[in-house]
């Protein structure tokens, strides 16, 4: 059986004891905090050059999934039910274009 990613971040944080600093406060912050780093690679770059340096935009926008992940996990959230349910609502408030 493979290990989900999920459990890679949740094995990850407990080998160090940090579930008690993840709480949904904190790691709304982080999110913010981490997304931050995402944007300002982009800064006063166009996007062709804000990806330029690719493993940057890989370790920062990991960053971002992780502590979403685990804010997801903490709050028992199916990740992938919370998405398609979006992706329905963000589908009734922008409909595609009849052709």
């Amino acid at each position: 059986m493979t290990e989900t990613s999920m459990e890679k971040i949740n094995q990850f944080r407990n080998a160090r004891n940090w579930r008690p600093a993840h709480n949904e406060k904190d790691l709304a912050l982080s999110i913010s905090l981490e997304a931050s780093e995402l944007l300002e690679l982009f800064q006063w770059k166009t996007a062709e050059e804000g990806v330029q340096d690719i493993e940057r935009v890989k370790e920062e926008l990991a960053d971002v999934l992780i502590y979403s992940y685990t804010m997801a996990d903490n709050l028992n959230l199916d990740i992938d039910d919370i998405i398609a349910k979006k992706l329905v609502k963000n589908a009734e408030k922008y409909p595609a274009p009849k052709e």
